[in-house]
């Protein structure tokens, strides 16, 4: 089947069958690779991405479920040449080790924040579940309280 789907503002046309991961679309079909796979149980969060604003994680989502929706991948979250204040906390914390969790913790923390700026630490603890195998999770929760002005 043909579906059309908004990813970081642009469109594109794609053929798959309607239960395709959207995740594999963005990857293999639209070539976006910053959206990691990591358990396919929409478990440890590596392939989070926004769905209108929303975090959601796309091993487990149909791409029938994205057609017709705004979606946002961590290539699409700056703006302008300029990185989203979510990346900028990162790279002046230091957060990423290895790297390959940080796509999808900052798509999480970006769109908690972009719904509740103040998010306290209890809605931080129950929202970001992902998951980081090198352990950099106090230096992520000292860039959320940097944004969070905490």
């Amino acid at each position: 089947m043909a579906f059309t789907l908004t990813v970081n503002g642009e469109e594109h046309r794609v053929v798959v069958e309607p239960d395709t991961p959207l995740l594999w679309v963005l990857r293999d079909e639209i070539g976006l690779k910053g959206t990691k796979f990591g358990c396919g149980i929409a478990a440890c969060g590596a392939c989070t991405v926004h769905l209108n604003g929303a975090a959601v994680r796309t091993c487990v989502l149909p791409v029938k479920a994205a057609e017709g929706a705004k979606i946002t991948t961590i290539e699409g979250l700056a703006t302008d040449g300029e990185l989203h204040p979510v990346q900028a906390a990162w790279l002046s914390n230091q957060v990423p080790q290895c790297g390959y969790c940080q796509s999808g913790v900052i798509m999480a923390v970006s769109a908690l924040l972009a719904e509740k700026p103040k998010a306290t630490d209890e809605e931080v603890d129950e929202t970001i579940t992902n998951v980081c195998r090198c352990g950099s999770y106090q230096r992520m929760r000292d860039a959320l309280d940097e944004l969070r002005g905490a």
